[in-house]
């Protein structure tokens, strides 16, 4: 009989709905029952695509003896942390407090009221690597809870004072002006650690490092350090090469678990493809390389093949396994490889380390040894292999609809979509836009977390709207449609509204002007990672640290300052300025944790530029202008173009002459409007934009 997870609409808890294990979901049912049988809460949290969550389920969830020591001993709760990034990020902290280590499954024992009070990550059925057995622990646990209570409550308490203190760390920290010399010691930092051979930084498992890459292609264009963006060509190129990447179907795998890119955790997280994506774009933007722009296109086309709902949002996951083998879709045996490829075999096995013994279990993961030149040159054939593996079975899919990761697509898209002049990325972002807005936004302007087959779900996180608005302003920046500023500013305010940080800036009147400075003291970084009418926990979570996508409170740092410029607003900017104020010295001493904090300070210290062009976006006049501000890797220039009604920047500007007209805008203060492109890009030119 299926349990209560069968209506339950995430499909890492359907994936589950079918276990002997008497499974709740999160909630006030499962909290009550504990606390009226007197049961500890086993807690275990874990997402679709994550291998050993299935593994562990197999062994232990799906195993009538081991279902029976639960259900007699616990209230056993089922979480999806990519819905519920609170409880994921509140339990991983006591996880990592405990074992100095974390990652999912998550397992964690809880008191009825919710106090963690000791737990781990994957437990085997049997005794393993020096650890015990899954059915051990539960046992222990289980006569702890009935003979040494007071014991593990005490437990419990010191890991929540220790998860607090995590929290509040920053509260008293030294606030700092912010200085270009923090970016210095940051790229010095990064420097250092990088891994000039393979590119990234670290050891195995190596993680690709999207905001860290980002960073480095700013600090390039602010001081033309060369080392700054030979560190991005030389990961993004090793990325590419490798397994990491897939080198059929496009798209980038979750990880490497070696050194060298070359055996990935096979996993497809839409986050990464969207950071990705991007960044590849940027550096193509940069150097010119055809390589960044093809691995760019690439990917964003896999996503509109195979994660794209017909309804316009992107899916969250694709899973690492099929068949009940990790990577077996994306592997090859050399002589399945000769049988579709027949006399091109050979050239393309010398090319991608194709071997009879192979790379991973026995077969080959793909990987393009040979020089760049091959990569075009075989297009017929990895397009026959592609079309071969079509008929494998796929890797199961994660259809849910996540408002943050959204977001971070939408952004890909969009600007991709300007890039390179391709009208179906236009399309896509402008629909999945819609859809967001549409079925994921709640009547009060407030978001949803997640949706699935027409229903919305949970309330939004801090994340969900940083990232939402920075796609928006992304898309607003393809279109100058209004609607997608307007929507921006809109979740901007409620964000600024209901995740505000109490002891966090002192608010500016919203009409507040720059020349009548109020007196400021207490600052934090400035945003929970709830709402003020979310479900009360043991702590409210305040994330600043980027972990797989960057943090809502770095994120926030910088969509206000974007958003400050259009909106002629500078309570934004000023929030943000506070924010990052207090972060100066995590920057400068732990730069790949805080590298999307570095970005938000590099756009700080660049002083942007805002242009405003006023004239009909379908004039000819008004497409000469603006093509002088798309030329090129601008991320400090912010532009608007349309007529006034609706936008701050365009408003009280007046054309020249009845032309189009600029105005190059600096800390709110306008030039004088030019009518010419080659003005306008004098006045760039001189500004150093």
């Amino acid at each position: 009989m299926a349990n209560r997870l069968a209506n339950e609409p995430s499909p890492y808890l359907l994936q589950h709905a079918d276990n002997p294990v008497d499974w709740y979901p999160w909630g006030e049912e499962a909290l009550q029952k504990a606390k009226a049988e007197d049961k500890p809460i086993f807690l275990s949290i874990g997402y679709s695509a994550c291998h050993w969550c299935h593994v562990m389920a197999h062994e232990s969830f799906e195993d009538e003896r081991t279902a029976a020591v639960m259900n007699a001993h616990f209230v056993n709760v089922k979480v999806d942390r990519e819905e519920r990034p609170d409880l994921d990020r509140i339990y991983m902290s006591a996880v990592q407090a405990l074992t100095g280590g974390g990652g999912w499954p998550m397992s964690m024992f809880l008191t009825p009221e919710g106090i963690p009070f000791y737990g781990g990550t994957y437990f085997p059925p049997t005794p393993r690597y020096g650890g015990p057995a899954f059915t051990d622990v539960l046992l222990v646990v289980a006569d702890a809870w009935q003979n040494r209570r007071q014991e593990l409550l005490e437990d419990g308490q010191q890991l929540v004072n220790a998860i607090e203190r995590q929290v509040t760390a920053l509260q008293s920290a030294k606030r700092e002006d912010v200085k270009r010399e923090t970016l210095d010691s940051a790229f010095e930092g990064i420097a250092r650690g990088f891994d000039h051979r393979y590119g990234g930084w670290g050891d195995a498992p190596k993680f690709p490092q999207p905001m860290t890459l980002e960073f480095l292609l700013r600090y390039h264009h602010t001081t033309g350090d060369a080392e700054a963006l030979q560190m991005v060509t030389r990961t993004l190129d090793a990325m590419a090469r490798g397994g990491l990447y897939d080198q059929l179907g496009g798209g980038f795998h979750r990880y490497s678990v070696d050194n060298r890119w070359l055996v990935p955790h096979f996993e497809k997280m839409l986050y990464d493809n969207a950071q990705l994506a991007r960044v590849c774009l940027h550096a193509w933007q940069v150097t010119g390389e055809p390589l960044h722009r093809t691995i760019a296109e690439e990917t964003l086309d896999y996503i509109v093949r195979e994660m794209l709902d017909p309804n316009g949002g992107f899916y969250a996951t694709q899973d690492a396994d099929s068949e009940g083998e990790e990577g077996r879709f994306f592997l090859w045996a050399t002589d399945d490889i000769r049988d579709i490829l027949g006399d091109e075999a050979d050239h393309f096995v010398e090319a991608y380390g194709v071997t009879d013994g192979g790379n991973f279990e026995g077969k080959n993961i793909l990987e393009l040894v040979g020089a760049l030149e091959e990569r075009e040159a075989l297009a017929e054939a990895r397009s026959k292999l592609f079309e071969a593996r079509k008929g494998r079975v796929h890797p199961g899919r994660d259809d849910k609809v996540l408002a943050s990761w959204n977001g971070l697509m939408l952004a890909a898209f969009a600007e991709a979509a300007r890039v390179l002049d391709r009208d179906d990325y236009r399309q896509v972002a402008e629909r999945n836009a819609a859809f967001l807005l549409d079925e994921l936004r709640t009547p009060n302007g407030r978001l949803h977390r997640t949706w699935k087959d027409g229903i919305a779900k949970g309330n939004g996180y801090l994340e969900d709207y940083t990232h939402l608005i920075e796609g928006l302003l992304e898309l607003y920046q393809t279109t100058f449609e209004p609607r997608w500023y307007l929507a921006a500013r809109e979740l901007a305010d409620a964000m600024i509204e209901h995740f505000i940080a109490p002891d966090g800036v002192r608010m500016l009147p919203k009409k507040h002007s720059p020349s009548k400075e109020t007196s400021n003291a207490g600052f934090f970084a400035g945003f929970y990672d709830t709402s003020d009418d979310h479900e009360a926990l043991i702590i409210r979570p305040r994330e600043l640290q980027d972990n797989a996508i960057p943090s809502g409170n770095g994120m926030a740092a910088l969509v206000l300052q974007r958003l400050a410029g259009l909106a002629v607003e500078p309570r934004y900017a000023k929030i943000a300025h506070h924010s990052l104020t207090t972060m100066q010295h995590l920057l400068a001493q732990y730069p790949l944790g805080f590298a999307q904090w570095l970005a938000a300070l590099d756009y700080a210290l660049a002083r942007p530029r805002e242009v405003a062009i006023v004239g009909d976006i379908e004039r000819e006049d008004t497409q000469a202008l603006l093509g002088v501000c798309a030329n090129g890797y601008q991320p400090h220039r912010i532009v608007a173009v349309g007529n006034p009604e609706h936008v701050p920047l365009l408003q009280d500007r007046e054309p020249v002459d009845g032309k189009a007209t600029a105005y190059l805008c600096v800390d709110f203060t306008c030039r004088p409007p030019v009518a010419e492109p080659e003005l306008l890009r004098a006045l760039l030119e001189e500004a150093k934009v």
